[in-house]
């Protein structure tokens, strides 16, 4: 489409992108601070109310137990997400400082720097010296050029730190309370773990195909996988309390 393209007058180009939309899966933080969430909120709270359960312990007391971790589970976790995310921005903050200040102290550096990435996409001297001039003439730009493509950094949204935080503490939540839930319905922990493992195994399943759509693996294989390592470890946690009952 390269050189028609270009034969057009820029409105034409205009609507031509627009009608070419390619549809690609951009997995979005988000997204992948949900999966984080959920993933271990139904996986963890599964295993210590099985191995509980192993313990013969009362319904209540799993229940208890189970609500404690998944409130200390969900703040661990959405800080570690806060701090990740933090921890990102600081990064791309000082590479953009440095990037700012070499254009400006080491400009020869730094358009040698753009003329060997564009030449690594096979670009000719002749046709990337043009686009070299033009990003001296406009030192943001090619500021930007150089987080980019020289350094892989795209700029982090500001709230980026607490919107992930939120996100994974509440996934955590809402992953955490499917496995205690037969709890709060079923008075002896037998019937509850019973229930449990049925409930929570068709949940890895239903969020690992989800995961598997959303990521672009195979749902079935991914729900499968899913549910295998959640079942795996409630297991050992089970088979660990009965071991060690007194």
């Amino acid at each position: 489409m390269g050189e028609a393209a270009a034969s057009l007058d820029p409105e034409k180009q205009r609507l031509l992108i627009q009608h070419h939309e390619e549809k690609h899966f951009m997995s979005s933080e988000v997204v992948r601070d949900i999966i984080i969430g959920v993933s271990d909120g139904l996986t963890v709270p599964f295993a210590l109310a099985a191995g509980l359960s192993g313990a013969n312990v009362t319904s209540s007391i799993i229940l208890i137990a189970g609500i404690a971790e998944v409130a200390a589970g969900a703040i661990s976790m959405g800080l570690g997400g806060y701090l990740a995310a933090k921890s990102e921005a600081d990064h791309y903050m000082r590479e953009l400082k440095r990037e700012q200040d070499e254009v400006i102290e080491v400009p020869d550096t730094e358009a040698a720097e753009v003329a060997d990435i564009l030449a690594q996409y096979g670009v000719e001297a002749h046709e990337y010296e043009p686009v070299v001039a033009a990003l001296r003439r406009n030192p943001e730009a090619w500021v930007d050029f150089m987080m980019k493509f020289e350094l892989g950094l795209e700029k982090p949204d500001p709230k980026r730190a607490v919107i992930s935080a939120m996100t994974i503490a509440a996934s955590y939540i809402i992953g955490g309370l499917v496995p205690l839930s037969p709890y709060m319905v079923f008075e002896a922990a037998e019937d509850g773990v019973v229930a449990s493992v049925i409930v929570t195994i068709i949940a890895l399943l239903v969020f690992g195909f989800a995961k598997g759509h959303f990521t672009g693996n195979r749902p079935i294989m991914s729900a499968l996988q899913t549910a295998f390592i959640g079942a795996i470890a409630s297991a050992a946690a089970f088979l660990i309390a009965k071991a060690f009952r007194v």
